[in-house]
């Protein structure tokens, strides 16, 4: 091994040999030594989150009369180096850490105390200065709010925005197809294909309602609380000064929770809005599913739609297509939903003062505000704006479909229209002719009466 390769650098437990050119120094290598576990980093968003945090405490502490001024400003513009990504490959630190974050709050405080000193030619330190008024147990939780509010409004509620909007305007140009609705996935009674979309677009629109409705409890802050929820070691004014910083420099209500013990105690706002984003995967893969089965063909299947054709869909097969851009959604569903069980098992651990599986909380949640937010203007873009409909398979369903003899149960009653009906299947023949036959009612009244974009209004008939 190449000695020259390597710095010596000391913490409270001693010496150890940290790679010459990285920024961090002995706590960040005491825990990539001790966690080679996944390979899995924490996520950008959330070292930019942490960062904000550190920047946001500096400013305070300026103002407060607890940090000289030099130093205080020299952070503030490493952190902005690091919120804007400039050194993403100083935060090796795997998920699977110690369940606190501690090693990664301390890899950003000891790479911001590095990028400090170099900047301000004075010895900024990494647990006096950065860390000045905080503890990981107040940062991490803090950051998880803080990166997760900030995905959610930039990423999440807009795809989904966007998708509820681009069903909502395909619904509205499909309110006069008249197709065969399906329950049990058996032939039911007609509905217009806006009719079918109009539910998608309020699934999504319900979505985002959960979302929002979830957004208060993410906006109280564990900052301020330090190392058990007392807020030892920090300014009395420092929880709502830091909170009122995180607010100006997000636009976001962020504000001191109102107890700092739950905040360290557990994670339940990150389980419910985790729980929110799961109820949007489902909904994303009943549309998703939806969408295939309606594809599904072009010949032996329902072939009710055509979806857009993206890529070649098999290695062996010359010109099949599949529906990729669904069966994407479908994946991104099942990931988010996995995460929330995570997540949910991570929300309970907590013992007395503390949560100790932060880390997997915060990369699980950023994982499936992404995903979800960049599969849903996938689904919207590359599936459901452009997808073309087949009206004549739909008509020719329409024509044989024995249960629009539904209709009829008012004027001849269930036992006759059952008779109708099941004499129409076992004969292969357009319902009407069957009726006409059995019933004695002119075919002109029964063109009526059987009217599917009639029925598509609802109401008793006849």
């Amino acid at each position: 091994m190449n000695q020259n390769a390597f710095r010596i650098e000391k913490d409270s437990m001693g010496e150890l040999q940290v790679p010459a050119d990285a920024l961090y120094a002995a706590q960040t290598q005491r825990a990539v030594e001790n966690f080679p576990i996944s390979g899995l980093k924490m996520p950008p968003a959330f070292i930019a989150a942490v960062a904000l945090v550190k920047q946001c405490a500096a400013r305070v502490n300026k103002d407060l009369g607890l940090l000289e001024r030099g130093i205080a400003e020299a952070i503030e513009q490493a952190t902005q180096d690091v919120i804007d990504g400039r050194y993403a490959d100083q935060f090796p630190v795997d998920v699977f850490q110690t369940g606190s974050g501690t090693s990664t709050n301390m890899n950003v405080n000891e790479v911001i105390a590095t990028l400090a000193s170099r900047s301000s030619g004075q010895s900024v330190g990494a647990n006096d200065h950065v860390n000045m008024s905080q503890s990981s147990n107040d940062v991490i939780p803090t950051a998880i709010h803080v990166s997760a509010a900030l995905a959610v409004n930039t990423q999440l509620i807009p795809a989904l925005e966007h998708l509820q909007a681009t069903i909502a305007y395909k619904a509205q140009s499909l309110e006069q197809i008249v197709k065969t609705g399906r329950t049990h996935l058996m032939d039911a009674m007609p509905l217009t294909l806006g009719q079918e979309l109009s539910a998608w677009a309020l699934q999504i629109q319900n979505g985002v309602e959960r979302l929002r409705a979830a957004l208060p409890r993410i906006y109280k802050l564990a900052q301020g609380g330090t190392a058990v929820g007392t807020g030892i070691n920090a300014h009395p004014e420092f929880a709502i000064k830091i909170a009122e910083a995180l607010a100006d420099a997000t636009g976001l209500p962020f504000a001191p929770n109102v107890s700092f013990f739950e905040s360290l105690s557990c994670q339940d706002a990150a389980v419910e809005l985790s729980g929110q984003m799961k109820t949007v995967a489902v909904s994303l893969m009943k549309i998703a599913n939806d969408l295939r089965w309606m594809n599904s063909g072009p010949l032996a299947g329902l072939g009710e739609i055509e979806l857009p054709a993206l890529q070649p869909g098999s290695s062996i097969m010359p010109g099949k297509v599949n529906p990729v851009i669904p069966e994407a959604v479908c994946m991104v569903a099942a990931q988010t939903i996995g995460n929330d069980a995570t997540i949910t098992i991570a929300g309970q651990s907590g013992s007395f003062q503390l949560n100790v599986m932060l880390p997997v909380i915060a990369y699980n949640l950023l994982q499936s505000i992404d995903i979800l937010a960049n599969v849903s203007r996938q689904l919207a873009d590359k599936a459901i704006a452009d997808f073309t409909v087949r009206t004549d398979n739909m008509q020719k369903a329409l024509a044989f479909n024995p249960i629009l003899v539904t209709a009829l149960n008012p004027v001849i009653g269930y036992l006759k229209a059952a008779e109708i009906a099941k004499a129409a299947y076992k004969q292969q023949r357009p319902i009407i002719d069957v009726a006409a036959e059995m019933t004695g009612i002119p075919r002109t009244e029964l063109a009526v009466l059987l009217d599917p974009a009639k029925l598509t209004e609802g109401g008793i008939q006849g």
